[in-house]
């Protein structure tokens, strides 16, 4: 993540040569945006950031709200990791220590927590249930295919902050007496089906709304060769039905580690050439994006006309629409 735009706290406009009515123009203007009450960054700045860039810094800014030190948890907290997660408009998520069922004001959620085998971390400054915590808070209290997301994340190592993988035998011990037991069986349920062989969060996510679809479980990361040699590795692999699926997310054509070296242009030229020469295989490729997996039933269509094979005949997938 990029470093975040610095934070203008209205009570120190002074210092900042602003009065009142300068900062009310300064936002009619673009060029300052008020993140919550009191708070503000530059424009352009708030602008140029990714929809979850903003969030984390809507969290860094309820963070400067609070007249007592605060413990992010669950999205927040995941954000703070740097944890992919699935949805744009979550609001800001803390613990309270409180058991009076939480409560929710000025765009932050509470949600209740004891104390005990409770691991908090100093991370970026701010205070956030460890690693573990987190992405079991997010199995336990959001739907089955979202909550894949932020488990597949972990269960890899995260180079980019030199953090270790976290093993599936650890998620398991950390659930011990924090859930109820229905939490528990969702938590469970979605540790079960994690797999640290997919690559994105798209990819995560399309694999846990094929699984709710009721399609057979695709090979992922499948080798594909063709006379010349390698052609690559498939997303999706469905070997009897001789079906390849491809996630397009923007990683792909915009992320240096995933250009080589290559022009955006250049990579989706690239692209084409793959998908050619698998084709030419005698294989039957499908690829979707992100606004189809916004729609579970457009990906369910098309798996289902490429004649990707099901595991059962009933679809469970009208009931999965991802929130946004």
């Amino acid at each position: 993540m990029p470093d975040l735009p610095p934070l203008l706290l209205s009570r120190d406009r002074l210092l900042h040569g602003l009065t009142p009515d300068e900062l009310t123009k300064r936002v009619k203007a673009g060029a300052l945006v008020r993140i919550r009450h009191g708070i503000y960054t530059d424009g352009a700045a708030w602008r140029s950031l990714k929809p979850w860039e903003q969030y984390r810094l809507r969290v860094q800014a309820a963070a400067e709200t609070f007249e007592k030190p605060t413990v992010f948890s669950r999205h927040s907290s995941a954000s703070v990791w740097g944890i992919s997660t699935i949805g744009l408009h979550h609001p800001v998520q803390a613990l309270t220590f409180t058991n009076d069922g939480g409560r929710s004001r000025a765009g932050v959620s509470r949600h209740y927590a004891a104390r005990a085998g409770l691991n908090v971390v100093r991370r970026e400054g701010l205070l956030v249930t460890d690693r573990i915590r987190t992405v079991l808070d997010l199995a336990a209290y959001t739907p089955f295919a979202e909550a894949v997301v932020p488990v597949d994340h972990v269960l890899r190592p995260d180079r980019a902050r030199r953090l270790p993988a976290v093993t599936k035998a650890e998620l398991e011990a950390g659930i011990g007496s924090n859930y109820s037991a229905a939490a528990g069986r969702r938590i469970r349920a979605v540790i079960e089906f994690a797999d640290p062989a997919s690559g994105s969060p798209g990819e995560s996510l399309s694999r846990a709304l094929i699984h709710v679809a009721g399609f057979e479980t695709p090979l992922l990361q499948s080798e594909i060769r063709d006379r010349d040699g390698l052609v690559g590795y498939s997303d999706f692999y469905w070997k009897q039905a001789r079906v390849v699926g491809e996630f397009d997310g923007e990683e792909k054509y915009a992320k240096p580690e995933h250009l080589n070296g290559r022009t955006p242009s250049q990579a989706v030229v690239g692209e084409k050439n793959r998908e050619n020469r698998i084709r030419a295989t005698g294989l039957n490729v499908v690829r979707w994006d992100w606004a189809e997996l916004m729609d579970p039933r457009t990906l369910e269509r098309k798996l289902a006309a490429a004649g990707v094979p099901r595991r059962r005949t009933r679809s469970a997938i009208l009931d999965a629409q991802v929130r946004m």
